[in-house]
């Protein structure tokens, strides 16, 4: 009887370390990104954690990088505060607002039109064979970033978001990115195949079919 109890005691400790061993804090990223880990340092304006991916290395973020972070006890810090003078001009909750938006968007938009654009433009710039060939496919990048950004309601996290301005702008402003990005992939790509095309056939008069 008396073993057993300590074999009872034993397992109870160990897996009690083992619960609290797996606790981590939480910490929010101003771009939307949310890390569970293990914080040891907060001194000098940085935030130092233990890597999740690889516990033998710890990363230091800036202050300027956090949102907050939520302890495992429960407790809750902000670092972003409102202050215009240098550029935070959106209170707590906006701001919180605006990253969720961002977040979204950078998880679920996508912008297939804009690459495939950004294809056929490039070849069309690439096949003339010209200096301003490249200008083809910026010209159209500079036109599809005033195309209206769609928010699709399967994107969102939650439908409640769309009440807020603050999400919204966040969300379109990172659409508005990552169509850029797919914009400049698809131009870089179709002005590859346009001057090959053009140095290997056109500039010989010569297509691929004709013998």
């Amino acid at each position: 009887m008396k073993r057993s109890c300590i074999l009872f005691v034993f397992v109870l400790f160990f897996s009690v370390g083992k619960i609290s061993a797996q606790v981590k804090d939480t910490i929010f990223y101003m771009n939307g990104t949310i890390i569970a880990a293990k914080i040891i340092d907060t001194l000098l304006n940085a935030v130092t954690y233990k890597d999740p991916a690889d516990s033998t290395k710890n990363v230091n973020l800036e202050d300027q990088a956090i949102f907050a972070v939520k302890y495992a006890k429960g407790a809750m810090k902000y670092y972003y505060t409102q202050d215009t003078l240098s550029g935070n001009w959106f209170t707590r909750d906006e701001m919180w607002y605006f990253v969720q938006g961002e977040r979204d968007a950078r998880k679920g938009f996508r912008s297939p039109g804009a690459f495939w654009g950004g294809v056929l433009t490039g070849i069309g710039g690439g096949c003339t064979g010209a200096l301003w060939g490249p200008a083809v496919p910026f010209a159209f990048m500079g036109a599809s970033e005033i195309t209206k950004i769609r928010i699709r309601h399967k994107t969102v996290s939650n439908p409640y978001l769309l009440d807020h301005d603050a999400y919204i702008l966040g969300y379109q402003r990172e659409a508005v990115f990552k169509r850029r990005m797919a914009s400049l992939k698809g131009g870089g790509i179709g002005l590859v195949i346009g001057f090959s095309a053009f140095f290997l056939y056109l500039d010989k008069g010569k297509f691929p079919w004709q013998k």
